[in-house]
């Protein structure tokens, strides 16, 4: 063995404490830390070393090379894109995770994904999911929507005598997937499995919504020959906005359709008795994304994908190879998702389920959506700002009220960014900036903290 590498093993347990000193010290001082530093300048990267140091000073190298320049994303004013954090549980679990390194998709080795199952289970109860959907972790919910339209690229093809797991994507012909609002991860998905990006046609949204009209999906589903594929929204991310669900599932009385729902933190009004009705018709969708570094607060990354065909799942995904177990009526992992390898990220996800439960989770849930409104409503008292949509959930879509381009909203988010970090956007055709809450150590006086920066940097900007 290495002579360094023999060392740091027989070291292990003081490095691991030195690991963890340094990752306690990252996480109590968030509050101190601006949330994004300023941009350094671009560094020439380091050569490989010959010869290593060892464990210690690969961590030394990293806390003065790099901690610096790492945003405080897993602190409670980090409100670009939609960002969780990791709660104490996720933590401890993931951090086990990377210690008893499983890859867990073979029941020749089974703990793995028997614990995988137990955890999509309670997701599955915590979503107000029936028993006919089952579930598979995946990396995020890009995955998750690309598991899902494949899944539903394949019954397309069992609609039409063809499979396109052994045939190709060519055989289906022309389709059509129908959308109001979809994210962007829809359409990359369609390209990477050979639908193509312009398979998807944009349905009209209500006024002043960017939920779909289900009228209008209903004369596009009229104009559509054959079977077709339907994106609903549960939780827009400009808006969080929601399709109704259940009307759009009763529209399969008439015409015949794959209903994948796109609910990546939407599935997170369930939790919440006061937005429940939000989440209502999940259980009729076909296959369902939902991402779990976000709202429930594990670390990146973590997603699921449910879906009431594994069947179909099984034959585009299942991977013919002796060592890999069986196919079967239970299919293990490997033969679910486009991962071979497939590290044990529900171990994360069962720790904070275990720690904290449905009502250490609807605490959350309910403690961001407040934290949303009270930032919405700070922000439309003040006249330098105009929301551009009603605080649905947990996402703060708003706008400079004078002159709200571009350049000036870059320079808002950037004059702000010690105290809080927000993401650019456009909603009907306004720029703005939204503020997303998922994280589970937000309170009101980080919002209050965040309107403070906000309506500061507003005024000096004018």
């Amino acid at each position: 063995m290495d002579r360094t590498l023999a060392a740091d093993l027989a070291r292990l347990p003081d490095l691991l404490d030195a690991t963890r000193r340094a990752a306690a010290e990252a996480l109590a001082t968030l509050d101190e830390r601006a949330v994004v530093p300023d941009r350094p300048k671009p560094t020439d990267p380091e050569p490989l070393p010959e010869r290593g140091r060892g464990a210690e000073a690969a961590l030394a190298a990293f806390r003065a090379r790099w901690e610096p320049r790492l945003s405080a994303s897993a602190g409670p004013r980090y409100f670009g894109f939609v960002t969780g954090g990791a709660t104490p549980a996720a933590l401890a679990g993931d951090w086990l995770t990377a210690a008893h390194d499983q890859n867990s998709n073979s029941s020749m080795d089974r703990a793995g994904q028997d614990l995988e199952r137990e955890t999509v289970g309670w997701l599955r109860e915590l979503f107000g999911l029936s028993d006919a959907h089952t579930g598979t972790f995946v990396s995020g919910a890009t995955m998750s929507n690309t598991t899902g339209l494949a899944i539903a690229r394949e019954w397309l093809g069992e609609r039409l005598g063809v499979s396109p797991a052994d045939d190709g994507a060519g055989a289906l012909g022309p389709v059509r997937v129908l959308s109001g609002a979809p994210h962007s991860s829809i359409a990359k998905a369609l390209s990477v499995l050979g639908l193509g990006r312009n398979s998807l046609v944009r349905v009209p949204t209500l006024p002043g919504r960017e939920a779909v009209d289900p009228a209008a999906l209903d004369r596009a589903l009229a104009d559509t020959p054959g079977p077709a594929v339907v994106v609903a929204n549960a939780g827009t991310v400009n808006t969080v906005d929601f399709d109704d669900v259940p009307a759009i599932a009763a529209l399969r009385a008439r015409h015949d359709f794959w209903l994948h729902t796109d609910a990546a933190f939407g599935a997170f009004a369930a939790l919440s008795p006061d937005h429940a009705h939000l989440a209502e018709g999940l259980d009729a969708s076909d296959s369902l994304c939902v991402d779990l570094h976000k709202w429930l607060n594990v670390p990146y990354d973590s997603a699921v994908q449910f879906t009431r065909r594994r069947d179909l799942q099984a034959r585009v995904f299942q991977n013919a190879a002796a060592y890999l177990g069986p196919l079967g009526e239970h299919p293990d992992l490997v033969h679910l998702t486009p991962e071979n390898s497939h590290r044990l990220r529900a171990l994360a996800a069962w720790f904070t389920l275990r720690a904290y439960g449905r009502q250490g989770h609807r605490e959350i849930v309910e403690r961001n959506i407040t934290g949303a409104r009270s930032l919405g409503a700070a922000l439309a008292e003040d006249p330098a700002f105009t929301l551009l949509a009603p605080v649905r959930l947990n996402v703060v879509c708003f706008t400079l009220t004078d002159n709200p381009d571009p350049a000036r909203l870059t320079a808002l988010r950037e004059a702000v960014a010690a105290e809080v970090f927000v993401t650019p956007t456009v909603h009907e055709g306004t720029a703005g900036l939204r503020a997303a809450f998922s994280n589970w150590r937000t309170t009101q006086a980080d919002v209050q903290r965040a309107a403070r920066a906000l309506r500061t940097a507003a005024r000096e900007i004018a």
